[in-house]
């Protein structure tokens, strides 16, 4: 089953020569995957009353074209497939033109909200998504896991802020690009925008916690690594390029 959605770009979605940014592309992206599991029973809507919730694991996002401001995109998510605890979900989206301008894929954990733990995706939530297992956008099952560089150029220091918090009670996953783009030197930051983003979530951020954002340089590959202040947790990874 195809979900589809249209979505115009409006003034806080551009910055520089009047293109969609990259953290408004996820947002769009994010909203459209919410608005799918609405209209199949397994959205915020109902979470009282199924006890269950989505937690975002990876993104992987490639920009081919660049729309503008004012433009109305067609915006296409499906389920690819699921995997016990695991949900793939793939994305298209699509310019006033037709023209596919963005192709992303990404991971999702199913969470009991009653006891905080893992959820089996049982059979009946899975089929009311209908998936689309032979439909992939870059051609591969899985999302390749992002690894810690050996070493790094700088780093800063945040202490997360009321503003970062989601509905869960943890940072938003869509300012981890936020915090990625605060960490670039600002010779890298000024190359925006980046048209491959990756982050690979790994341990939610609460209210009042400090992060270290360490940045290092891989190749043609801008990676932040985002972790607790005594660096005994991994949070995210995050690579632009």
């Amino acid at each position: 089953m195809i979900y589809k959605e249209k979505f115009k770009i409006g003034l806080k979605d551009v910055w520089k020569g009047q293109e969609v940014s990259n953290i408004a592309i996820l947002e769009y992206l994010e909203d459209i995957a919410a608005y799918h599991s609405d209209s199949v029973g397994y959205g915020i809507n109902t979470t009282d009353e199924t006890h269950l919730t989505w937690i975002l694991l990876d993104w992987k996002v490639k920009v081919l074209k660049r729309p503008k401001y004012g433009q109305v995109l067609d915006i296409h998510t499906w389920s690819r497939f699921f995997v016990k605890y695991y949900a793939y979900r793939d994305f298209e989206v699509y310019d006033d033109e037709n023209n596919l301008c963005v192709i992303a894929s990404s991971k999702w954990l199913l969470i009991d909200t009653l006891n905080g733990k893992i959820a089996k995706i049982e059979k009946e939530m899975g089929d009311k998504y209908e998936s689309e297992p032979d439909r992939s956008v870059f051609g591969e099952k899985d999302i390749e896991k992002l690894k810690v560089p050996n070493s790094f150029d700088s780093s800063i220091k945040y202490k997360t802020k009321r503003k970062d918090i989601d509905v869960i009670g943890h940072v938003h996953n869509l300012y981890y690009l936020d915090l990625a783009y605060e960490a670039l030197p600002e010779e890298v930051y000024n190359q925006r925008p980046f048209d491959n983003i990756r982050i690979m979530y790994k341990k939610e951020i609460k209210y009042g916690e400090i992060v270290i954002c360490k940045y290092s340089k891989e190749q043609n590959k801008n990676v932040v690594v985002i972790e607790s202040e005594n660096g005994e947790i991994l949070h995210a990874i995050v690579e632009l390029f």
